[in-house]
């Protein structure tokens, strides 16, 4: 290792870190549009059976292997299947795992960048009595403009990029430590004023009285999607942050925590958002414009419409660089594996060519908006770079690397090496878990994968 010896300060640290790295634009943005455009509570109710029995079950492996490792996700996997001689070439699934969250940063980059390029409007009280049609027209003009795109874009890169930069623990500990809290804090204010000028009634009902009869096939497959997403699981993220875990931390109280903040922020930002969108009989199932489109327009006419608006854009900003950072941070911390690599020339690499490869992201809503390079396959007919790519992350790579890992860590890690790791002995919890992971796990996960490539 490049970094010998690198940890996180504190548990404490790790877990809001890993928090940071579960916590974000999949939970604020994804997760509220998901939910409003697939039922609200009877998908909510399947996310929550997937998070319990598959999820966090996923997080406890992917903590594992990174801990156990000691490396970054290729370094890691790598290392444990030699160490049970197996294969060295395990390390191509810790390669997928990084590959999954650098991708993902390319385009996440750019929705990150709609954030920032909101920030000053709201500051200047654009959306103050914004009408419907004015907001559909100015998200169109930030979509349509690519020098604004790429410059936001660019300058999102850059904040994720210092951070990384510091280090595991001037830089990426120290900035949850602040921000993470500070996340909660906003959100407690926002679902507090939605509550007091929103129609909390009809949220409350929406969110958690299940209507099953609601429920197909799509919702459940999207539901486990969401899940996994959410989690960040298939991504090299939580599986890095593993590694600067100190020996002494439960593993299975970290993932518990983990999910339970993740679980906590989606109900937070629905009960911030939904009885807002109720309130102004608009439509929950607006899709991604969701919070860049409707919310604009009903927050313009409330009072303290404006102060709110701003803290809720800061709040899906420290959102957004906590799963940046982690996602950086994978790649970063395998090529300063290196010997005599430097961290800081590394992210300054990683950061520009994810930056880089944005672009095409950036171009898809704009000047190559016309521009489909896949039309020759039937399921990518009319597909931007943008959308190919979300699609690859989202609903393939995810899902592949998700799989392998509840592979390796159920049959190619020995069980004596995982039960040591997770502390628990031989319990029913550990067998519990180990069953998940051999098993249940795999067999879901494929046929999700199945089916969603069945459907295109």
């Amino acid at each position: 290792m490049a970094e010998p010896g690198v940890k996180f300060a504190t548990r404490w640290g790790f877990i809001l870190a890993a928090m940071g790295s579960a916590v974000g634009l999949g939970n604020i943005w994804r997760f509220t549009f998901m939910a409003g455009e697939n039922g609200g509570g009877a998908f909510i109710f399947f996310y929550f059976l997937f998070i319990i029995f598959l999820g966090i079950p996923c997080v406890i492996a992917m903590i594992t292997i990174g801990r156990r490792g000691g490396h970054s996700p290729a370094g890691s996997t790598r290392a444990l299947a030699v160490a049970e001689g197996k294969s060295e070439n395990w390390k191509l699934l810790g390669w997928v795992a990084i590959i999954v969250g650098f991708l993902a940063l390319t385009f996440f980059s750019v929705i990150a960048g709609w954030v920032l390029a909101y920030l000053p409007q709201s500051l200047m009280g654009t959306f103050v009595g914004i009408t419907a049609e004015e907001s559909v027209q100015l998200f169109d003009a930030i979509q349509a403009s690519p020098v604004g795109m790429t410059f936001w874009h660019g300058v999102f890169m850059v904040l994720s990029m210092l951070i990384v930069a510091r280090g595991v623990q001037n830089g990426l500990e120290k900035t949850v430590k602040v921000m993470m809290p500070a996340l909660f804090i906003i959100l407690l204010i926002l679902v507090l004023y939605g509550a007091l000028a929103g129609d909390i009634s009809a949220a409350l009902r929406f969110m958690f009285v299940p209507d099953f009869s609601r429920v197909n096939n799509d919702v459940v497959l999207l539901a486990l999607g969401q899940a996994f997403f959410s989690l960040s699981v298939g991504g090299g993220g939580v599986m890095n942050y593993g590694s600067y875990l100190d020996k002494q931390a439960s593993i299975p109280r970290s993932a518990f925590a983990i999910a339970g903040a993740n679980v906590s922020v989606d109900m937070l930002a629905g009960l911030a958002i939904f009885p807002i969108v109720f309130a102004f009989a608009m439509e929950p199932a607006s899709g991604p414009g969701l919070i860049f489109v409707t919310l604009p327009v009903a927050l313009g006419q409330m009072p303290g419409g404006q102060i709110i608006g701003t803290l809720f854009l800061l709040l899906v900003l420290f959102a957004a660089l906590s799963t940046s950072i982690s996602m950086l941070e994978s790649v970063v911390s395998r090529l300063v594996e290196r010997p005599g690599a430097s961290r800081k020339r590394m992210t300054l690499i990683a950061g520009g060519v994810a930056w880089f490869i944005g672009l095409g992201s950036v171009f898809s809503h704009n000047i190559w908006s016309d521009f489909t390079p896949l039309n020759f396959i039937p399921m990518f007919e009319g597909s931007t770079i943008f959308r190919i790519i979300d699609f690859f992350v989202v609903n393939n790579l995810i899902l592949f690397s998700a799989f392998f890992i509840a592979v390796f860590v159920g049959w190619v890690m020995s069980k004596d090496a995982t039960c040591e790791e997770l502390g628990m002995g031989d319990s029913l919890g550990y067998r519990l878990w180990l069953f998940i992971m051999r098993f249940l796990a795999p067999v879901a996960i494929f046929l999700v994968a199945v089916v969603t490539i069945l459907s295109y």
